[in-house]
Parts: structure tokens; C-alpha cells; sequence
């Protein structure tokens, strides 16, 4: 199994953005700290191959929420500024395809195959898999280029970031996506 320029393969950078460096925000406890660094080894690939990349950034709707675009915490991180030529995709709900143009653009440009880094794994990541698996495209998720917060349960149980972030790629795997490792996914490459 391979990922060669013929697949025409997208890397999907999900809200990667400064807000999510606050952790007491989120929950108190975030799991996979190299997250974003594993998801600049990928782009510094992708950038290297001239693959085509998006970098979807959330524009909460909420003015008081960090990742408002009037807020700092709007901004892209600096591990993986887009740079001129790569996509930005604003959107103001979970899913990166829900009122933008990413599935427009990926059809244009007869691209088949993503590969999905960013936060968190529950939420956008996990949203975004799930509709690119049902719209058909060959997805994969990048398990340690991805990372969430912990979470209260129903009942007011604190759920670990670990174990959110293990469940949802659970959910995804071999349903929605094929879950693998950076290094996997970089033997994966064409090089």
C-alpha cells in the first residue's frame, strides 16, 4: 500500500490554531503534545512533493470563544503557517465541508485521497473523516498528528484526553478512514 502522485493525495490541516494552546479552555488536559510537529514533518513532505494542501481554520461564530477571528487564538500556529499557494478553508462548524467549498475544490482538482492531521480528534478531525468517507474519498488519519482534551461525561466523570483521543480514532478506523502513524504514512509516500 502506497500514496503515489497519481492518487493526487491532499493533506488536510485541521484547526491548528493558537486558541488551542490553552488548555484550561478545553478541559485541563490535552493528550499528544508532538501532535503539531508530526503534522510539519507531513507538510514539509507534502511541500517538498507539491502536493496540495488546505489548511482549514475555525471561525467560531461565538465573539467570546479564543478561536473568534477576532481573537488571537484565531491565528494558525507557526509550525504550520500556510504559506502562499496553500488553501485555506474558514469554517464555523465541525465538519471542514459543511459551508465551505472543500468539496468543490478537492472534485476540481480530481484529488481522491486525504490525509487528515489537526484538533481535535473528536470533533472537527473526526467529523471531517467521517463525511469525506461517506463522499467517497481514500482518507487517512494521522493518529499521532492529531490530538483532543479531555471531557466530562453525562454523569460528570472526567473522561482522559488519551481516552477520548483512542476511542474516536476507534470509530473511525477501517469505517470512515485507515488510521496510521506518521512514520507509516511517510514509508506510505512516494520519496
Amino acid at each position: 500500500m502506497g500514496i503515489s502522485t497519481s492518487d493526487t493525495p491532499a493533506l488536510v490541516l485541521i484547526d491548528i490554531q493558537k486558541g488551542f494552546d490553552d488548555i484550561a479552555y478545553w478541559g485541563g488536559q490535552r493528550n499528544n503534545p508532538d501532535a503539531e510537529s508530526k503534522a510539519k514533518e507531513l507538510l514539509e513532505i507534502w511541500r517538498e512533493k507539491n502536493f496540495p494542501i488546505f489548511h482549514v481554520q475555525h471561525c467560531s461564530t461565538n465573539p467570546k470563544s479564543v478561536l473568534h477571528e477576532l481573537n488571537e487564538g484565531n491565528e494558525f500556529k507557526d509550525i504550520v503557517k500556510p504559506i502562499d499557494g496553500e488553501t485555506i478553508i474558514k469554517k464555523n462548524v465541525n465538519s471542514a465541508f459543511i459551508g465551505t467549498d472543500l468539496k468543490k475544490l478537492l472534485e476540481e482538482r480530481q484529488i481522491n485521497t486525504l490525509v487528515i492531521v489537526g484538533l481535535t480528534t473528536d470533533h472537527c478531525v473526526s467529523t471531517t473523516t467521517r463525511m469525506a468517507g461517506n463522499y467517497g474519498f481514500v482518507t487517512y488519519v494521522v493518529s499521532d498528528a492529531t490530538a483532543t482534551f479531555n471531557k466530562k461525561g453525562v454523569d460528570g466523570q472526567n473522561f482522559s484526553a488519551a481516552l477520548i483521543h483512542e476511542t474516536a480514532l476507534a470509530s473511525l478506523n477501517e469505517e470512515f478512514a485507515n488510521v496510521v502513524t506518521t512514520d507509516l504514512l511517510k514509508s506510505m509516500v512516494d520519496r
